[in-house]
Formats: C-alpha cells, structure tokens, sequence
C-alpha cells in the first residue's frame, strides 16, 4: 500500500539526499506522487482503492482494466517529469554512524509476536494497551519521541464520513454520481479533507466506481492533505509545505485535466 511504502521508502530517500546532496524536496515530492500513482493500479493498492473494491463487488482485475489507461497516463507524466529535469551536480557526503540499539529492537520483537497472537485472538485492546505500558516502562524515549500529530492524522483520516454524505443529501445537495464532475468534485474534495474520507462521502450517492476511483486517486497527488501517503512523507522528510506543492500541485493539474478528458471522451 501506498502509506506503507512512504513509512519504508521515505527515510531512504531522506539518507540518499543528504549522502549525495540531491534535492531533497524534490525527491520526497515525486516520491509521494510515485506512491500514490502507482497505488492507484490495484484495488488493494490503498485504502479509498478497497473501499471501492468492497462497495461495488469488482473483479480484482476488473478494477486494474478500469484504472489501467490512468495510471499508464499518469505514470508517463511522472517519468516525463523525472528524465526532463536537467540533472543535478551530486556530491558524495559522508553520513554519521547509526547507532543499532539492541535493547529497543529485542522489545519490538517480543511486541511484534505478541501483538499478532493478540490480533489473531480478537484481543486488539489488549494489544494496543499492552504496547504502550511496554514502552512506557522499558523504551519511555521512543513513546516521547513519536509523532502523535501524525498518529492522531490517521485516527481522522479513518473517521467514518458516511454520516457527513447522508446529510448533505438530506440538506438537499446534490452530488455527482458520474462522469468528469465526478472525478472533478471527488478530486477537489480530496484536497479538503484527504482521499479516503473523500471516497466514504461520495458513496453514500451511489456514483459510478471508476470516475469516483480516478478522482481520488489522482486527488492524492495534489495537496499534502490530499493522500495519507503525502502526510507521512512530508513528516518523516521534514519537507516545508511550500517546496512539496511547488512540485505536487502542477502535476495534480495537468494529471487532472489529462484524466476528465479521458473519462468525457470515452463516456467512462
């Protein structure tokens, strides 16, 4: 998934630039954007993905025939992107030593077993308490190290939106359920207050799958709320709002306009 690969990629792009000196900026940008590009091929690919998937019953490669010309699309754009910036002048820098800390993984470890056991079981209060009163007692810097800003971002993030759709259709307000205002509404939307709740709130009107799927999907590309993945990417990187959508907002832009005009002249 997507938001997987920010948590696992991003610290190694962030080591690469100051090894070599690189744009960082630019690399965690493009980055993010790869991530949520091609995340968008699969219905597993992330989390609005599933949720589409589970909606309306697709074949699995059903969904990946739908989003196939999109992402082939906008994947070309990405690598158009990348090979038509003129290089830069990289120098080879040397990184401090990374201190391996034998104590906080042996208690990860054990964490690790012991919250799968406890998820197999149906115990996921137990587990969660229990990982915290390990830390808490044994590895109390990691806990007062952590991004709770960005823990607290993904408690948002998985909020149930249904409720927010059925009352904007009781309030009378009519959603679009197809075609390019659909891929424009759920896009935009998507800047607002991210593509996944995004995708819960157009559901509740029963929209066509692949217009809403492109929408937010290429909605993750723009702005840093737009996808789970950018948050991530941008926190771990450290990468000012400014730089990430200098870079993240014209390729939102044109993907856009690339994608509406496919969906209007093939009447997807």
């Amino acid at each position: 998934m997507n938001d997987t690969a920010m948590l696992v990629f991003i610290p190694l792009v962030v080591a690469l630039s100051e090894l070599s000196g690189m744009d960082k900026a630019r690399a965690v940008t493009l980055s993010a954007i790869a991530a949520n590009v091609g995340s968008a091929l699969t219905p597993i690919g992330n989390p609005q993905n599933i949720i589409i998937w589970r909606e309306y019953g697709l074949g699995f490669f059903a969904f990946i025939r739908g989003m196939l010309p999109f992402v082939l699309l906008w994947l070309s754009l990405l690598l158009a992107i990348v090979f038509l910036t003129p290089d830069e002048p990289l120098s080879v820098r040397s990184l401090p030593p990374v201190a391996f800390r034998k104590d906080l993984f042996l208690v990860s470890a054990l964490l690790l077993g012991l919250n799968v056991y406890l998820g197999e079981t149906g115990r996921h209060e137990l587990s969660i308490a229990l990982t915290l009163l390990a830390f808490l007692l044994l590895e109390r810097d990691v806990l007062l190290s952590f991004d709770w800003a960005l823990v607290l971002t993904f408690a948002f993030i998985f909020i149930d939106f249904n409720e927010l759709s059925t009352l904007l259709i009781k309030a009378g307000l009519s959603l679009p359920t197809g075609g390019v205002g659909l891929v424009l509404a759920s896009a935009g939307l998507s800047q607002l207050i991210s593509n996944v709740p995004a995708t819960v709130v157009f559901l509740g009107s029963k929209p066509a799958w692949l217009p809403l799927a492109v929408g937010v999907n290429a909605g993750g590309t723009g702005t840093v709320v737009g996808s789970l993945a950018n948050l991530i990417a941008v926190r771990i990187a450290r990468v000012s709002l400014r730089d990430f959508h200098r870079c993240s907002l014209p390729y939102f832009i044109v993907v856009l306009v690339i994608s509406a005009g496919l969906i209007l002249a093939f009447n997807f």
